[in-house]
């Protein structure tokens, strides 16, 4: 994932990194302006060049070139007691636009947002399982709903769609109670180059647990430090991993597979997180006492669990995540841990709370606790994240860090 730099805007924003030859320097250091704008705000001229150590002039260069290309727009002067008033430039919304689709076990998403990352549409739909050719059904006929919402004239400037989704899709069937062999068609199945062929952008793919992580960078609000773990919960539990200020996705693409850490379970035995902290496991609670379990699969806020089941699940997620916590501690010296979730936001707090209320309890000697925290981006994260691809590889820096090679 391309991630903006965390750094306060005091910090000189020079990179080391240099284009080959002119083209290429002018586009990264259009990047450069782009991602410090995303993530400081509006900024007259002036501040930009102090900032990122660039001449007045070339900045002067890259922003005419920027809001002619409709990417910035001038906001109002500001007045001051000398000299010109100064004209903070920032980014246009209507720059260009992205589309997210998140392909999850029991439901799946496309969401349409702005080059500021405001949702301006979204199509839902739960499923017992995902299969290709629904996904794919779902997809087209979502795409023509929500490119319907912009004008004619503002449709060339989609920029991309980004995937999110499980990997090895057929490795679950038994666990989302799917048939073998439907699940079986995911093997030989690229959803992605399915979709680049039928579309006239370019289309991404990235782990879904990772697209959530990325989200938080690209979009989410308040200090990130530039070493943090993150936890999504939805049917199952799954993580991110981000190292200086850039999301780690290791060799395959799945680094941070939290949901794998093994945890203490009853009479001395263990088991995964993934078998503790899933909303899979919540479903099953659900079902088991004779009631419907549709809604924990349509927005979280109409969650209709009894308050006996969700206050169990709660205690035993949040003592899982702990373990969880302190066991991955020992290995990433991380300053923060977020949790987030397809989950009402009560929920998440609950669970942040009940979490760190049970990590500060454990013998952890010789290495330093994290703080938990919540995640700042919600329901939407993976959707966003995946939406978050195709605006990283067009306008931000540190190209491609979370996606697979093609």
């Amino acid at each position: 994932m391309v991630t903006t730099p965390e750094q306060p805007a005091s910090r000189n924003w020079t990179s080391s990194v240099r284009g080959s030859n002119q083209s290429g320097l002018r586009a990264h250091n259009e990047r450069l302006v782009l991602s410090l704008l995303r993530r400081e705000g509006p900024m007259a001229k002036a501040e930009i060049a102090r900032v990122s150590g660039l001449s007045a002039q070339t900045i002067s260069g890259i922003m005419r070139r920027l809001e002619e290309d409709g990417l910035l727009k001038r906001g109002e002067p500001i007045r001051g007691k000398v000299g010109q008033p100064s004209m903070p430039m920032h980014l246009a919304h209507d720059g260009a636009y992205f589309l997210g689709l998140k392909i999850g076990r029991r439901s799946v998403d496309l969401i349409l947002i702005d080059f500021l990352g405001k949702v301006l549409g979204r199509v839902h739909r739960t499923h017992p399982y995902p299969t290709p050719d629904a996904v794919m059904g779902f997809a087209l006929e979502a795409l023509g709903e929500l490119q319907a919402k912009l004008p004619p004239e503002k449709r060339p400037r989609i920029a991309g769609l980004g995937i999110a989704m499980p990997f090895r899709l057929w490795d679950w069937a038994v666990s989302i109670g799917a048939p073998l062999d439907d699940m079986e068609a995911w093997r030989d199945r690229d959803i992605r180059t399915e979709l680049a062929d039928r579309l006239d952008f370019p289309v991404y793919l990235c782990n879904d647990a990772s697209a959530a992580c990325g989200a938080e960078l690209v979009f989410g609000t308040g200090e990130r430090p530039q070493v943090f773990l993150h936890f999504f919960i939805g049917y199952f539990i799954g993580g991110g991993l981000v190292l200086n200020g850039n999301l780690y996705t290791g060799r395959t693409g799945n680094a941070a597979a939290l949901g794998s850490l093994p945890i203490p379970g009853p009479a001395g035995t263990y088991a995964q997180l993934v078998d503790v902290a899933s909303l899979c496991v919540l479903e099953q609670e659900v079902r088991a006492a004779g009631r419907p379990t549709e809604s924990l699969w349509n927005p979280p806020e109409g969650w209709d669990v009894p308050p006996a089941i969700l206050d169990t699940w709660i205690s035993e997620a949040s003592a899982s995540l702990a373990y969880a916590i302190a066991a991955a501690a020992s290995v990433i010296d991380s300053e923060v841990v977020m949790i987030d979730g397809w989950l009402p936001v009560d929920v998440r707090r609950r669970l942040v709370e009940g979490t760190d209320r049970v990590l500060q309890d454990l013998d952890v000697g010789g290495i330093e606790k994290p703080n938990v925290r919540p995640g700042t981006i919600g329901q939407d994260a993976r959707s966003l994240g995946a939406a978050s691809l195709p605006l990283s590889d067009r306008y931000l820096l540190d190209l491609n860090a979370m996606m697979l090679p093609s």
